[in-house]
């Protein structure tokens, strides 16, 4: 995950502070349990919509750029306004991009044979209501019955920093009888100028609920 350099572009979406502050909105949940001490949340999110690509290959840097240009107008719009600066009026024939609001976290899966990049997409977005991408390597997929183990922590999310967390998580999990699909996810919120003091960092495991 080396220093989390897929955030270089966040400033251009969402103001943000040296103290962690990025004005983004966060993916909705509820909490099953926590644990303060340790920084543990067992979540349940809402149906989330994902619009994803693979870092296979390009590497994270590239997956977040292309996220990046999805959000703001490489997608199929429903109307013939590009929502950019300017916005132009005329007789437009296609159909043209329209910006989306980006929603924390960054959602990275790099356990799995094809590791990938997730953004969410704001919650009263729907599977149908989404926009379509116009690049054939970006996807939109729905989320449902997300259920997960937290650890949250701060300084930089790095590869060592999500082995060491996911170990502690992974123990808390097993101290608490929880059945885990053993599917490692990291997660990011903030710009690479927020203090690392400041930074909020994420690994999720997912677990079935009795």
């Amino acid at each position: 995950m080396n220093k989390l350099l897929l955030f270089i572009l966040s400033l251009s979406m969402a103001s943000c502070s040296v103290f962690g502050d990025n004005g983004v909105k966060d993916a909705p949940y509820s909490i099953v349990e926590n644990d303060d001490k340790k920084m543990i949340e067992v979540r349940r999110y809402e149906p989330m919509v994902l619009v994803s690509t693979s870092m296979s290959g390009s590497g994270q840097n590239s997956a977040f750029k292309k996220l990046f240009r999805y959000i703001t107008g490489e997608n199929i719009g429903e109307n013939d306004i590009a929502m950019t600066a300017p916005v132009l009026m005329g007789d437009v024939k296609a159909k043209q991009g329209i910006n989306i609001p980006m929603t924390s976290p960054v959602f990275m899966d790099k356990h799995s044979s094809d590791p990938i990049m997730s953004f969410v997409m704001p919650k009263d977005f729907t599977l149908s209501s989404t926009p379509q991408p116009t690049d054939p390597d970006v996807w939109v997929s729905e989320l449902n019955n997300y259920t997960v183990a937290a650890v949250q922590f701060s300084g930089f999310l790095s590869d060592s920093n999500i082995e060491k967390h996911t170990k502690i998580l992974s123990q808390w999990l097993e101290d608490k009888g929880y059945s885990t699909s053993g599917k490692v996810v990291s997660a990011g919120y903030n710009s690479p100028f927020t203090l690392p003091m400041f930074r909020r960092n994420e690994v999720l495991i997912e677990v079935a609920l009795q």
